[in-house]
């Protein structure tokens, strides 16, 4: 696939649209499995499965490329564990579209996340997209209750890990051999790890037995193969050969996503005000690839 990719840049740039679309509709999803198990089992079920699924990647830390994915992957997850750690507590807090335009706010912190970590001054085209897209994530929840909670706090501390990931991403991987499905193995098994070790230490008695539902388990499955093994991959790939910033305005449609998903599938009404933010959001991110796509051809 990585050989695909690299022959066909445009094809990353639509997987991250994917993997937007993805993670717009694993808000919903995630918040009716937190109905059958607490937070922190949710967490480790999801990344256990994504753990197991991938444990044949794992040959590969036998070899030099393997063990660049393991020295990168560990801190990564760790990351990943606050990420979603927050998150998911967070979506479990407050309403959906708090959380959608709160968690969009990586948009306008990774260009300075990257400036702070890597030296990268953003550049014009960027500050501008995030901008727009900070707008348009606003027009968006309009409709919401935007009143500060624990819930809200959450996902604003997600919002600038998610950066920090990004930019730790491509500070870790960039230049760097490795395989990225052992990579994400080793976010997961270390997410799943970490779930469990908090919930030792919070409840003293570890996680309660596992639901019986099949409700739970649909929805743990679905975000195991798409929105984790899927969408972490796609991510991983496309940091570590692009822009970080760049990635975020890509991936800074999720909320518009998440919207359209609530619309069909949880009956929830966008007004027409929301539909406006949703055209600025996929707007900015459509415009910011034009640069990188006029370069290429030029």
């Amino acid at each position: 696939m990585s050989a695909i990719l690299s022959r066909t840049p445009w094809l990353a740039e639509a997987m991250l649209l994917l993997v937007a679309l993805l993670w717009g509709t694993s808000y919903g999803v995630a918040k009716g499995a937190l109905v059958y198990y607490p937070v922190l089992g949710f967490l480790a079920v999801r990344f256990g499965l994504t753990f197991l699924l991938l444990l044949p990647s794992l040959r590969q830390l036998a070899t030099p490329a393997g063990r660049a994915a393991l020295g990168a992957g560990l801190p990564l997850g760790a990351i990943l564990l606050g990420i979603f750690i927050c998150e998911t507590f967070g979506i479990a807090l407050t309403t959906a579209a708090n959380a959608a335009f709160l968690i969009s706010l990586c948009v306008v912190f990774t260009p300075f996340a990257e400036w702070i970590m890597l030296g990268r001054r953003p550049d014009r085209t960027a500050m501008l997209a995030a901008g727009v897209s900070l707008a348009g994530a606003a027009m968006l929840s309009s409709g919401a209750t935007l009143r500060f909670n624990l819930g809200d706090a959450l996902m604003l501390v997600a919002a600038v890990l998610r950066a920090i990931n990004v930019c730790m991403i491509k500070r870790l991987t960039q230049d760097r051999a490795m395989p990225m499905l052992t990579l994400t193995a080793v976010q997961a098994g270390v997410v799943c790890s970490g779930s469990v070790a908090v919930a030792l230490l919070v409840s003293g008695t570890g996680l309660p037995a596992l639901p019986t539902a099949p409700a739970f388990w649909i929805a743990s499955l679905y975000l195991v193969l798409f929105c984790t093994i899927f969408a972490f991959f796609a991510q991983n790939w496309a940091v570590r050969r692009g822009s970080p910033s760049r990635v975020a305005l890509l991936m800074g449609s999720e909320p518009v996503f998440g919207a359209l998903f609530a619309a069909v599938w949880l009956g929830e009404r966008l007004t027409p005000l929301a539909w406006c933010g949703a055209v600025l959001i996929v707007g900015a991110c459509l415009w910011a690839t034009l640069p990188r796509q006029t370069a290429a051809v030029a």
